[in-house]
């Protein structure tokens, strides 16, 4: 489907596409498609096509196994010349390869994995036009001889595919990718198709801006709608409980214990589906595949450490239906060709939503019921900011900007952990992809057990967070958020009694709230913006600019507050809690600050013009588009429609500089919209 946020100048989309509703003549499509060894177009393929031999140029953001490949592959098939695909998916692009030429289409491609003398003898064949697809690693794209063969031959169209890689704020930034644009550029006559899984809006416009497209490219946001999916969070810290959750969902998920096969199925048979768990590191990745195994389960753990003839048998294992869970880090996934992984479970966030949303879309490709858990601890936060001021692992920290990115984006995900609204809304707003909101799954813990009683006094609340955010100012650069919660509950703590803050009218200001729900109360705080930590090994919180201003009241408080009772852990499976019961969500679910806010039409057709400006403002001055503003920005200032500088301060993101740099452009394209 085309982004509900799409721009004005994107193409209408008929019925039917290019193989039953040509103007021209053109390539014979229906036959390609035949060819390819398919009998019709999944939904939206036959659009996106139309609008690339149309427009020859089109951004397409679909999800993984959505279908994207046949978006180039057929009109590769059916134009003359050889078709460029970049990608950096070297055991993906074999495969693509022994495909096509089985259906009797000349491909192959070029990857540092080939000897010399085979990539030598490719080359030569791509020169003298043998081939219709060539798949390039991009680290290819340097070599010399390569590039003078581009330039000689006819080439109709070049894919790019993971193109989220050639944004810095992709979730998996390739350098190499830079050198796309270069190739691009030696070629205009080329149509371009960019496709992605994951990107946001800031990052699609900086895919244009990287790759030297203009900003009326079409763009096309279809299909991240997984309503099959039931995605669930919970915060567990003790390690029992945690381990009892994760055996929890996965028997859940596979409908059986460990040790047990389903009834009727050989061994090997994959009708029975598997599960894949994600860890953080390599070490707790092998520690939580021994203790499956001991549970009875055929586990095996895959990272990026093992040796690579280990790592292809756990693949090929986990391919033929051998295993029943793979603990792995990121480094597993990428070309996964099962459909009927039933749970995809994470042991800790990953650092966004574009690379939680990718790895949880593992889960239930067939269509079937499936699950997502996310674990989350309270020393996440803390850990993260460590990890990103860290950086690559070399002598040079990165730079501010990037660790300010980075550490908003790993928000962005915490904020949604948070829950407040159906958390499969509020990832399709994220993508731009609201027009297939369900306006609640009714499958997601948040939508099955949020609070009926959420506290809703707006008096109250402000009341309690400038209580906490007083807190934070107490010991501002001292300590970290337990010092907070012991300081707002006047619970015996050293610490305190060393620096004289049990004297303070902060000690035992909440004393009515558990520590475990301040804890939350607080890290609310931080993923709002108004709390921040500092690096180091032992991270201590500060309070923010605009967290002052909030605990002043200068500023409105614009907070939900946790749940007075947390759901238990166990009830946040499907079919453990009531069944068919799904709580009313709270009215204030959908505040700034807490997630991405719903936009009315008016609000988004706004935050188009903005992100319009945007792209002139970075291409005018040379910078990426986030550098102007963020998409929260846009986003809120298309809700507040500032009319003043001051107004303009209370966006998210919007700091003095920034107003003094881009303020008046953003504020005459808020004033053009009436």
């Amino acid at each position: 489907m085309t982004s509900p946020g799409a721009h004005e100048h994107d193409v209408p989309l008929r019925p039917g596409g290019p193989a039953a509703a040509r103007p021209d003549a053109g390539p014979d499509f229906a036959a390609a498609l035949q060819r390819l060894g398919y009998q019709s177009f999944r939904p939206g393929q036959a659009e996106a096509i139309e609008v690339l031999m149309q427009r020859r140029r089109l951004l397409l953001v679909a999800p993984t196994g959505g279908g994207k490949s046949l978006t180039f592959q057929l009109p590769a098939s059916a134009l003359p010349g050889t078709t460029i695909v970049l990608s950096p998916l070297i055991a993906l692009m074999a495969d693509q390869v022994r495909a096509l030429e089985a259906r009797g289409v000349t491909a192959t491609f070029l990857a540092s994995t080939l000897p010399g003398p085979e990539i030598g003898a490719r080359l030569g064949a791509m020169a003298r036009g043998h081939y219709k697809l060539v798949y390039v690693a991009p680290e290819r794209l340097g070599a010399p001889a390569f590039r003078e063969i581009c330039r000689k031959i006819p080439i109709p169209l070049i894919a790019v595919d993971e193109a989220h890689c050639i944004s810095e704020w992709g979730h998996d930034f390739r350098p190499e990718y830079l050198q796309i644009g270069e190739l691009l550029a030696d070629l205009p006559r080329a149509r371009v198709l960019a496709c992605t899984a994951t990107a946001t809006p800031v990052v699609r416009d900086e895919i244009l801006s990287r790759l030297g497209l203009p900003p009326d490219t079409p763009q096309i946001v279809r299909g991240f709608a997984r309503p099959n999916l039931a995605l669930h969070v919970a915060e567990e810290e003790d390690r029992r409980a945690r381990e009892r959750l994760i055996d929890r969902t996965i028997e859940a998920a596979l409908g059986r214990g460990p040790g047990a096969r389903p009834s009727g199925h050989a061994a090997g048979d994959m009708s029975h589906g598997t599960a894949i768990i994600y860890a953080p590191t390599r070490k707790a990745t092998e520690q939580e595949s021994v203790r499956l195994v001991a549970r009875g389960w055929r586990a095996e753990a895959y990272h990026a450490g093992m040796e690579g003839p280990q790592r292809e048998q756990v693949q090929a294992r986990f391919s033929r239906g051998e295993l029943d869970v793979v603990v792995a880090t990121n480094a597993f996934g990428m070309g996964i060709d099962r459909a009927d992984v039933r749970a995809v479970i994470h042991l800790a966030p990953p650092g966004s939503i574009e690379a939680y949303y990718q790895e949880v879309g593992r889960a239930g490709r067939d269509g079937l019921d499936a699950l997502g858990l996310l674990l989350i601890a309270p020393g996440d936060l803390p850990l993260r900011r460590r990890l990103i001021e860290r950086g690559g692992g070399d002598d040079s920290p990165p730079a501010p900007a990037v660790v300010e990115h980075k550490w908003n984006t790993f928000l962005e995900l915490m904020r949604w952990a948070e829950g407040g609204s159906c958390r499969h809304d509020a990832i399709l707003r994220y993508f731009g992809d609201e027009g297939e909101a369900l306006g609640g799954c009714g499958r997601c813990d948040v939508c099955r057990q949020l609070s009926a009683d959420a506290d809703d006094d707006p008096e109250a609340t402000t009341l309690i967070v400038r209580k906490a955010l007083s807190a934070i100012a107490r010991i501002h650069r001292r300590f970290g958020l337990q010092a907070a919660v012991s300081l707002l509950r006047g619970a015996a703590d050293e610490r305190l009694e060393r620096t004289g803050l049990v004297h303070t009218p902060t000690f035992g200001a909440l004393r009515e709230h558990d520590a475990a729900w301040l804890l939350r109360l607080l890290r609310r705080c931080v993923v709002a913006g108004w709390v921040d930590f500092t690096g180091d090994d032992r991270p201590v919180v500060v309070l923010t600019d605009i967290g002052r201003r909030v605990m002043r009241g200068e500023l409105p408080v614009r907070l939900l507050l946790p749940p007075r009772v947390r759901p238990a852990s166990r009830d946040m499976l499907p079919g453990t809690g009531s069944a068919g019961h799904v709580p009313k969500a709270s009215s204030r679910a959908h505040e700034p600050g807490r997630e991405e806010p719903v936009l009315d039409a008016a609000a988004l057709a706004l935050f188009e013009r903005l992100r319009a400006h945007r792209m002139q403002v970075a291409s005018r001055d040379g910078v990426p588009p986030y550098v102007v503003a963020s998409d929260r920005s846009l986003r809120d200032l298309a809700l507040l429609r500032p009319r003043t500088r001051d107004q303009l301060l209370l966006a998210h993101g919007i700091g003095p500089a920034k107003a003094d740099k881009y303020g008046a452009g953003l504020l005459e394209v808020i004033a053009g919209a009436g």
